[in-house]
Parts: structure tokens; sequence; C-alpha cells
């Protein structure tokens, strides 16, 4: 969840920055060829017409076997799971064990695309601008890291790449490339010997750690493979080697060059006592200095308490649908529809008039993080008070109409009860679907408790109105509850087809139009209507389905609602359905 943008709009909401009012409220009661031998030399007329008919499909437009269609489904999913393994690997040193914990329980590639944008809009030090300098300086030290640093592996999986990006580059750096003789400079023990090529990394502070931080690299298999070092005496390359490249005490015979070995710890340097007494108890901190630089950095300290407070203590729930119209080739019209209880809102009576007030904040963005729409109102729902009581079992409404470009996206809700100061908070990921022009499609299967044409002069303005047509649309619960209806109500079902085949002789659609409700407890059908394209005098080929459903003989439970439309022309199926419950 995209949490720091809700507790940023939150606040402002708290501050009331929302200072208009609009009655948008709407109360109501409650989607193979033939393969012929080589060595045949004789084919009849009809053979060779058939044969040649064949030869001119295009591949790309022949009918994929199911087996096909798995095989290409299975390498899809392949391919698209490399991008989540790589990204899992750009942030494998930043990441924390519960992110990692929390992204291998994700179940689908929209909840893995905003876990992705979570973690660097937690990162962002300047959450309110479009730039998120964190992500840009990560892959930046990725790249100069892998541009630098590799060696036989990419640089950001070695020692050194680690370090630059996990910490930064170093303040001063000394490197050693081919090794070769190396003085020791006299806390090392003195005198002269020959080195492994190696790198030494100062840092004047690092946040965490401390001051004047010295890190060793060294490439002991003289290969490129260069390791943190824990024992500074790891470098010199004639440590095992009697007699050669001696420190001052060995040279004088204050100590011999086997106690480099003999003594213990991590340190082979050959020092004197007084030496390695100044150094003693020092391996500890060393060990615990290298555990900090491979730790994931921390987050802004109010990332995750502040949110977790937040998320745990909304009080208002609301429930949001979307829909997908097409309106379009690039571009797509989506009504979002968010539903509240009147129960769940604070009233305050006033010269016999029941007033509830509600702010409204929604934002849409892209899984860059770039606002797509950004929508905010403060709504009022007046209830004359003797008809108070009465109304706190219905719900009330509000829709906004977002034009859209297909593609992902993810949009946060923020519903505040005003007069009793509440806030609920919804964050969900939002995918508009991109219509062909030559598929057979339909736009969201919409059941309405209000259906009715509208007047000319408000044909594709208002609340609820789409096209010609005031469509108020039922909403599910965020449980998974399906929109209910009492029996003694009609369904409304509103939905279009687009792309139907046109006949080359009438220039009209010819489509069969079939609505099937099943009881889902039983399996039964319960109503079965049939409709068709020559009967609702349709021409081109895009219809709206407008059909009103009676409940009154259906029993109280749960039922499925199926559209199928079968379109002559092209020979193409789409059967779209959706849930619904009769109280």
């Amino acid at each position: 969840m995209s949490s720091e943008r809700i507790l940023y709009r939150f606040s402002a909401l708290a501050l009331g920055v929302l200072m208009f009012t609009a009655p948008l409220w709407a109360q109501s009661s409650n989607e193979n060829s033939q393969a012929q031998s080589a060595g045949q030399k004789v084919q009849s007329a009809g053979q060779k017409q058939v044969t040649g008919k064949q030869d001119e499909t295009d591949p790309l437009k022949r009918p994929l076997s199911e087996k096909q269609k798995q095989k290409n489904a299975k390498a899809l999913k392949e391919e698209l799971g490399k991008s989540y393994k790589e990204f899992l690997q750009d942030v494998i040193y930043i990441i924390t064990p519960e992110e990692l914990e929390a992204f291998a329980k994700l179940s689908n590639d929209e909840e893995r695309d905003h876990f992705i944008e979570s973690i660097w809009l937690a990162r962002d030090p300047t959450p309110d601008t479009p730039e998120n300098e964190f992500k840009e300086e990560h892959y930046r030290r990725v790249t100069y890291a892998n541009e630098h640093f590799a060696s036989g592996v990419p640089g950001w999986n070695t020692y050194r790449g680690i370090n630059d990006f996990k910490v930064r580059p170093p303040d001063e750096k000394e490197s050693h490339p081919s090794g070769g003789t190396y003085q020791r400079p006299i806390d090392e023990g003195g005198g002269t010997t020959s080195t492994y090529p190696f790198e030494t990394w100062r840092y004047r502070n690092i946040d965490g750690i401390g001051q004047e931080v010295t890190i060793e690299f060294v490439d002991t298999c003289q290969c490129g493979d260069y390791h943190i070092a824990l024992d500074r005496g790891e470098k010199d390359a004639l440590a095992k080697i009697p007699g050669a490249g001696l420190t001052f005490a060995e040279e004088t015979g204050i100590v011999s060059k086997n106690n480099r070995f003999a003594n213990g710890g991590l340190s082979t340097l050959g020092l004197d006592p007084a030496q390695r007494a100044a150094q003693s108890g020092k391996e500890f901190e060393l060990l615990e200095r290298n555990a900090a630089l491979l730790r994931p950095p921390k987050l802004r300290p109010m990332e995750r308490e502040d949110i977790h407070h937040f998320i745990r203590y909304s009080m208002v729930p609301f429930d949001v649908r979307a829909d997908f119209i097409k309106t379009g080739s690039d571009m797509v019209l989506v009504p979002v529809t968010i539903q509240v209880q009147n129960k769940d809102i604070t009233f305050e009576s006033k010269d016999g008039v029941a007033r509830g007030v509600v702010n409204i904040y929604g934002h849409v963005y892209t899984m860059t993080d770039r606002a797509a729409q950004v929508f905010e109102d403060t709504v009022s729902l007046d209830i004359p008070a003797e008809l108070i009581e009465k109304t706190m079992q219905n719900h009330s409404v509000y829709w906004k109409a977002l034009p859209l470009p297909p593609g992902r996206y993810h949009m946060d809700i923020v519903v505040k009860d005003v007069k009793g100061d509440r806030v609920g908070a919804l964050s969900k990921p939002l995918t508009v679907p991109a219509f062909s022009d030559d598929k057979l499609a339909s736009s969201s299967l919409i059941l309405a408790d209000l259906m009715e044409r509208v007047p000319r002069n408000s044909i594709g303005a208002g609340n609820f109105v789409i096209d010609d047509t005031k469509v108020r649309p039922r909403v599910e619960g965020a449980d998974g509850k399906p929109a209910s209806f009492r029996r003694d109500q009609k369904m409304n079902v509103w939905m279009q087809v687009y792309n139907l085949g046109v006949d080359g002789q009438s220039n009209k659609p010819s489509a069969t139009i079939e609505y099937d409700v099943v009881n889902s407890s039983t399996n039964t059908a319960v109503m079965h209507l049939q409709d068709s394209t020559a009967a609702m005098g349709s021409s081109g080929g895009k219809i709206t389905l407008q059909k009103s459903v009676p409940l009154e003989k259906m029993q109280p439970g749960t039922y499925r609602l199926t559209i199928k439309v079968n379109d002559n022309v092209s020979r193409q199926t789409i059967a779209p359905s959706v849930n619904f419950a009769v109280e």
C-alpha cells in the first residue's frame, strides 16, 4: 500500500483542506494442416486448391492448439518472472528481511508491482516530489559497480560493489592493482614485503558505524575477486614464506614469524607484544563493523510505526468499485464508485434536517509513481430528522469518472467522516484494459439499482451518466460479498459490447445475446433470456445492453449472471459474468 501518500492526504483532510461542498451523494437500497507425403506425385485439383490456400495463410493468424497456448502462457509467465528476480537482485543489499518475506507471499503481478513501488517510496527522501533521489542514486551505483568491479560476476555482487552502493564511494582510496613491494606502516609492524593486489578505502564518517573508518579489500586469487579483509595481514603474499617479508619486531628477534599463526585471533600481522596488546579486544569491534556494513539501511523513523498505527485504527469502512468503458483506441473511461453505509456516517440534526458530511480524496498513480488522476470532494447528505433511523440501514454512493490510458495503476482512496472526525483508507491495484479494434470485447458488466435515460441536454454529463443513461452501480463488499438486492427490487443490467462483425449485405451486426442466471449454491438454472441485435435494431460494431431482471420469484441466496454474446459474423464469443445476492 502506498501508505505515505494516504498519510499525507489524511493530514490534509484532517486540517480541513477540502472547503467546497457538492451534494453528489445518492441514496440506494442496496463483473495442425493437411501434411502430404513428399513421395506423392499426384494430387487432385481440389487438394491443390486447399493446399494453396493453406500456404497463403499468415502463420501468425493460424489458430493455436490448446497445448501451444499453454506452452506460450508458461513461457510468458517465466519471462515476466525474470523481471521480478532481477528486481530482487537489484535490491538484495537494501531490502529488509521483513520486506523479502512479504514479497515471497505475494500472489499476483499487480501485488508485486505495488510492492516494488512501495520499496522505493519508503526510501524516497522527498516523497512529495516526482523524483526519487534514493532510487536514482542506487541504480547509478549499481551501474558504476558493474562497470568497475566485475570479476567473473556482476560488479554489484562483489564486495567492493556492495560497499560502494550500500555505503557510498570512499573519501579516499589507495589502490595497489598489481600488488608487489609494500612498505608496511608502523601499526602493521613496519618492514618491507610483497602483497597481493589490494585496495584501502577510507571514510571520514559512516552514519551508524563511526568516524575514520578504513576498509581493506584483497584479491588473494589475483583474479580480480576482491573481498573485505578482516585481517590486514591477509594481503601479505610472503606471510607463509620463512625469513621473507619480516616486520621490524621479527627482524630484531623480538618475536618469531611463526607467532603470526600461533597466537590465534583474526590478525596475522608480525607485531611486537606491545602492539599486539594495543589491538587486543578490537576484533569483535571489527566483526561488528562489517556486519553493520552489510546491514540494510534503516527506513525513515515514521515509516513503520506511524503507518501501522494509521492502518490499524482506520474507522470508516467503505467499499470501492471501478468499471471500464471504451471511449477510444487509447483511452478508457473508468467510473469509480465509493459506497459508505449510512450508519458509519455521523449526522447532526438542525432545524429538522440531519446532515452528514464526508471528505473524499482519490489519487490514481502509475507504477513509476506519476500522478494520473487526482480528485477530492466534500460531499454532504441531508435527511429529514424523522427519517434518520430508517435510513441508517441504507447506504450512500459517490461516483467519479476518470479518463485513463490502458495500463497498470494504483489507487488510493481516503474517506473522512467530518462530524465524527474518523478516517478510512483503502489502497488497491487498478489495471485498465486495452480494448483492441478487431477483437470482440465488452465493458464492465454493471449491476445497478437505478438505470434510466437522461434528457438530451444531460447526455454524457452528470453523476452516474454513461452516454445517454444514468447507471448507478451496486458495489461489492471488500470481503468478497457480492452486490445485493431485495426481492421487491429490479436488478438492472448494463454492459457495452465492442467490435461486433458487420454483415457485408445488411451493413448491420448479427449476434445473439443470452442472459443466464444460476443459483450458486445448487448450480441450478433459474432464468434464461435471449435477445438479438436484429430485435434491438442495432447498427455498427458497438451495442449497449440494458436489461431489468425481476427478482420476486428468486429465493434469498447467491446467484451468478452470465451474459453470452455470440457474434455470427466474426464467429467470436464472449461470456462475462458476475455474482449477486438476493435478500
